[in-house]
């Protein structure tokens, strides 16, 4: 390089001392000064602090469980068997993944009427893909052969959730269609084995034991996979829907069924009724025996005691008194001898009476009045 060049570098650096922040030229090349010199260990930091800020940024080494989830650990394709609970977990970028897993209460309907979607809104790649919306999955009615080959649509709605204990080994195992190989299979395979053992006439009169009978096979077939990963919550049998044909010939029968109770009814009414009337009349006839009983009753006594009293005045009659009493009545004769001079008396024999008197004036004047 030129001299003049050299002299017009060396001008340029301020305090420039052979030895600390100056370079020596050889051979006519020469070197700048290095920007870090002077920046210290605090600048050295301050990088360091940012490498790692960008790689958090940049990788996102964590990740977040919400509550209702649990978090699965995959490091180089394999899963950890212990679930990750709601909070903040790292994972190293790379060789491991989480993979959140949703545990809350789902629901699938098999029915060909349209329900509004209802539930959360969390995504999750195992269990709110395929056909669910806020935790409701629509599946068509189940078909089912009665026992006569007769096509039967059974509306159904199951209630579940995945076992958060045993969620890695689940996901592990069954793959992230674990619910259709679960939840899909097992009902429907249950709902065809417990329908097809009746007729089509009989599911409406049996839809309480069919119901009973679904719940209790399909809480079995669920419990005995290993690990049991599912949780059952219920199973409710909506609506049977029958062939046309069944259903209006079950309409008449119903129809000619509730026709024979109101005659059953009317029958019962009128039953009711004669047996009231005949309690009446039974009431009537039993108030007229009663009274003329009391009647009878009431003369019996009557003559009971007038017997009672005519002995007692029989017992109490003596010769002395029945002397002294045709004393009084002869003493009244004599007395209406003394107004009626014309009386005839006739003595009685035996004393049973003791005088009749006739009025003699008047016989004369009957006598008088015939001539």
């Amino acid at each position: 390089m030129p001299a003049d060049m050299n002299d017009y570098f060396k001008k340029k650096k301020p305090n420039a001392t052979s030895g600390n922040s100056s370079d020596t030229n050889q051979g006519g090349n020469f070197s700048m000064n290095n920007p870090l010199n002077g920046a210290g260990k605090g600048m050295s930091w301050l990088i360091i602090v940012g490498a790692v800020i960008f790689a958090v940024i940049a990788f996102k080494p964590f990740t977040i469980i919400n509550s209702g989830e649990v978090g699965i650990k995959v490091r180089t394709g394999k899963f950890n068997e212990t679930p990750l609970y709601a909070g903040l977990h790292f994972f190293i970028p790379v060789l491991e993944k989480i993979i959140p897993v949703n545990t809350r209460i789902r629901l699938i309907t098999y029915s060909d009427t349209e329900r509004s979607a209802i539930g959360d809104n969390y995504a999750s790649k195992f269990s709110s893909d395929d056909g669910f919306e806020g935790g409701l999955k629509r599946n068509p009615a189940i078909q089912v052969l009665d026992k006569r080959g007769l096509t039967v649509n059974i509306d159904i709605a199951v209630q579940y959730s995945l076992k958060a204990e045993s969620a890695p080994r689940t996901i592990e195992k069954w793959g992230s269609s674990w619910e259709e190989k679960i939840i899909n299979s097992k009902v429907r395979e249950v709902v065809r084995d417990v329908v097809g053992q009746y007729t089509a006439e009989q599911l409406p009169e049996m839809r309480n034991e069919i119901a009973s009978a679904i719940q209790t096979k399909v809480r079995q077939s669920i419990d005995s996979l290993e690990n049991q990963p599912v949780i059952l919550s219920s199973v409710e049998l909506r609506t049977i829907v029958l062939p046309p044909k069944i259903k209006e010939k079950i309409e008449e029968v119903q129809a000619a069924k509730q026709d024979v109770t109101i005659a059953e009814q009317q029958k019962e009414r009128a039953k009711e009724e004669a047996l009231t009337r005949a309690e009446v009349a039974r009431g009537e006839a039993e108030k007229n025996r009663i009274e003329a009983q009391g009647q009878a009753d009431k003369i019996r006594i009557e003559a009971e005691e007038q017997a009672k009293a005519n002995t007692l005045i029989s017992h109490s009659l003596t010769a002395e008194l029945l002397e002294l009493e045709q004393i009084k009545t002869q003493a009244k004769f004599n007395e209406a001898l003394q107004v009626n001079k014309d009386a005839q008396i006739f003595l009685t024999p035996g004393g049973a009476v003791p005088n009749i008197w006739v009025d003699a004036k008047g016989k004369q004047e009957r006598v008088m009045s015939t001539h």
